[in-house]
């Protein structure tokens, strides 16, 4: 009989990824509601050690795999692993994050076991009378929010945004079993060959792990127009977002996108400049800890949800806006 919350974490070089951290404390609201347990699935070399982390962060167990194979994530050894695991024991519910890694092995899962898969999805529930998993996922380019039900097969199982779940608190007093399941590998089950591994360094961060972001609108008038925001988010040490207008105009490149079909972000300051608040942006930010609006028409839906509000032109308002910030900083550093 299928039971329990399984939950993939990710990691890339030996390090957690954020989002299965994010996956385990909705997991754990989830579990809770059902009266069952959150398993993380750990896979990769020498990661047990991060065991004690993932307990501490809602996951009552803690199923490892280990092997110089899985040092490097490929479809097939990962597949392997995670089939196994599900195989053997039965999960009602299994969660991936909707990234690179998760969007390449849980289809491939879902196809595997025959059963259903809900991608994307941007919240989870459970209902009432059925105990079902509600997954809820953007259709119709956000312009529709669907709620999808996999009755008839299990395990239920999602790919999840990251940034969308709120990661538990660590509680460190919290305690949990470790199982290492052994699995054999062989030259068969690594379908590619590694020649090399190439790493990027970017200057900018992803926006999902911004504290502060100035987001910029159909109403900057042109790419020209995301001038003075960088100027502003380079004084806050901040980084630069859009709405979906902006990037399907070409103005700035998708993964700055933030909204239903773009990236869902919780940062602690949220400028939305130029930006009218059309329901699917608001769907990607409205959890921000203090939103700053900044537009020239009085009636845009963004003032609605903005904690402050600024109404004029953008290209005076920013301007000044980085100017007192950077005297206001001058001032400090001189103090100090």
């Amino acid at each position: 009989m299928s039971k329990d919350i399984y939950v993939f974490i990710e990691q890339r070089d030996n390090k957690l990824e954020k989002v299965g951290i994010e996956l385990l404390g909705k997991a754990r609201e989830l579990a809770d509601r059902l009266n069952e347990q959150v398993v993380a699935m750990l896979i990769g070399e020498n990661v047990k050690g991060h065991s004690d982390l993932l307990i501490h962060h809602g996951a009552d167990k803690v199923i490892v795999i280990e092997d110089p194979m899985l040092k490097e994530y490929v479809t097939e050894p990962y597949a392997k692993s995670v089939f196994h695991i599900i195989k053997k024991y039965e999960p009602e519910i299994v969660l991936f994050g909707a990234s690179s890694i998760g969007r390449d092995l849980a289809p491939r899962m879902a196809a595997r076991i025959h059963t259903g898969l809900t991608a994307d999805c941007t919240k989870l529930d459970i209902e009432d009378e059925s105990n079902l998993l509600l997954m809820t996922r953007p259709a119709f380019g956000g312009n529709l929010m669907a709620t999808i039900v996999c009755e008839n097969f299990r395990p239920q199982m999602a790919t999840v945004r990251p940034g969308v779940m709120q990661a538990m608190d660590s509680d460190a007093s919290r305690t949990g079993e470790v199982i290492e399941e052994k699995l054999e590998f062989t030259a068969e089950d690594m379908n590619v060959k590694i020649v090399d591994v190439l790493k990027h360094e970017s200057k900018k961060k992803d926006i999902t792990e911004a504290n502060i972001l100035v987001s910029g609108g159909r109403g900057l008038g042109g790419p020209e127009g995301f001038k003075p925001l960088e100027e502003l988010a380079e004084v806050l040490e901040a980084e630069v977002s859009s709405s979906r207008a902006a990037v399907d105009s070409g103005w700035i490149t998708k993964d700055r996108q933030v909204g239903q079909t773009g990236k869902t972000v919780r940062p602690e300051l949220y400028f939305a400049i130029g930006i009218s608040g059309a329901i699917q942006h608001l769907a990607g930010m409205e959890e921000s800890d203090l939103i700053i609006a900044i537009n020239k028409d009085t009636d845009a839906p963004m003032f609605e949800v903005a904690d402050l509000g600024v109404v004029g032109n953008l290209n005076a308002v920013v301007p000044k806006l980085t100017e007192l910030i950077k005297k206001e900083k001058a001032l400090k550093a001189e103090i100090s």
